[in-house]
């Protein structure tokens, strides 16, 4: 980052060299937006200039993205289809306004995308895009919703099914031995769920109150190993078998380690069998820019509803909004990261889990 990127005072009214008034070269330059200038050449947007928000936020200097491909240098590989759809709309003289992830110098965030067309006839500029980060915003409001109404739901059910259970046993404990012994049982798996529930919003209190400037570099093998390790511990009986590099350094939080585990964790309970098969990988994504890190099981599919709740692609509803902490828990600490969190199909025939993180 340049120095006068650092000072976080910079203004830059001459960055845009449109032929407008004096006021719209002040707005464009003193605007808290990300803002960039482009021309496009075969619907591709070239950098014709940029405002210092846009500097800042993304991490470049001036000089090495001006006159470069736009999309080179913020769209993920992932992504590519997306964003070339909305230039293609831009092109055809379309106002676009998109929720769209792109690749900063802190990892993937959130932007309300802003696509609007320009030509005067004289410049080389075809349109403006405006980037208005959403990433805080958007992520303490699902926070809120989350420990809002799965604590909310999860603790009324489990505490009904406790005091039913409870009043049942009462009533046959001299009766039915046998039926006393099964109430019993559902007591203390219930209970043992609320002691999880508690632990899990214990660990999710503690990672949203850490610094946002925690991420780091780290080697994710070791990483992946310790919490592959950690969980064969506790569940003997399940076939873990790991494939990894010697080493794979990524940007993300301490808590890596935390969020591997839970994937493999929750591989292994959910799945009736009585020797669940999970695989974990590491592989280098988008020319080596990104890393994948895999959990693969042959587990019963996680609903579609809860896989999109977790990642964004469906609204947090009172009768949608998870299951449980573990997965909302993985999401934090990933976004944390700057990574992604994904849900695929996995060759052994149940669930992948993807934790997606830049590559250092």
């Amino acid at each position: 980052m340049n120095e006068a990127q650092q000072d976080g005072h910079e203004t830059d009214e001459e960055s845009f060299d449109i032929k407008e008034s004096d006021g719209l070269r002040h707005l464009l330059g003193h605007i808290q937006d990300a803002v960039v200038a482009f021309e496009l050449i075969e619907e591709e947007p070239i950098i014709r200039s940029v405002n210092a928000s846009f500097l800042e936020l993304f991490g470049y200097d001036r000089d090495t993205v001006l006159d470069a491909p736009l999309n080179e240098h913020i769209v993920p590989e992932w992504r590519a289809e997306e964003a070339a759809t909305l230039d293609e709309r831009t092109a055809s003289g379309e106002i676009n306004y998109q929720r769209v992830q792109r690749q900063t110098d802190d990892g993937l965030r959130e932007f309300l995308y802003r696509g609007i067309p320009y030509s005067d006839g004289t410049t080389r500029i075809d349109g403006f895009a405006v980037y208005t980060d959403l990433t805080d915003i958007n992520r303490k409001e699902r926070q809120l919703q989350v420990l809002s109404r799965v604590l909310r739901h999860n603790l009324r059910t489990e505490a009904n099914i406790i005091d039913g259970n409870a009043e049942r046993l009462l009533e046959i404990l001299d009766a039915d031995e046998e039926e006393a012994v099964r109430t019993a049982t559902i007591i203390n798996d219930r209970a043992e769920r609320l002691l999880g529930l508690a632990s899990d919003a214990a660990r999710i209190n503690d990672v949203l109150q850490s610094p946002q400037s925690e991420t780091a570099t780290l080697d994710c093998v070791p990483v992946v190993r310790a919490a592959v390790e950690g969980v064969r511990t506790s569940a003997p009986s399940a076939a873990i078998t790991v494939d990894v590099p010697d080493s794979r350094p990524v940007s993300a939080t301490g808590r890596l380690q935390l969020a591997v585990e839970n994937v493999v964790e929750n591989a292994i309970e959910h799945n009736p069998s009585d020797d669940p098969r999970v695989h974990v990988s590491i592989d280098s994504v988008d020319g080596g820019r990104w890393v994948d890190i895999l959990v693969e099981d042959d587990a019963p599919l996680i609903p579609p509803m809860e896989r999109n709740v977790v990642t964004g692609s469906a609204d947090i509803t009172p009768k949608h909004h998870g299951s449980g902490l573990g997965l909302w828990l993985v999401k934090w600490i990933v976004d944390r990261s700057g990574g992604e969190l994904a849900f695929e199909e996995s060759d052994l025939g149940g669930n992948r889990v993807r934790i997606r993180l830049q590559q250092t």
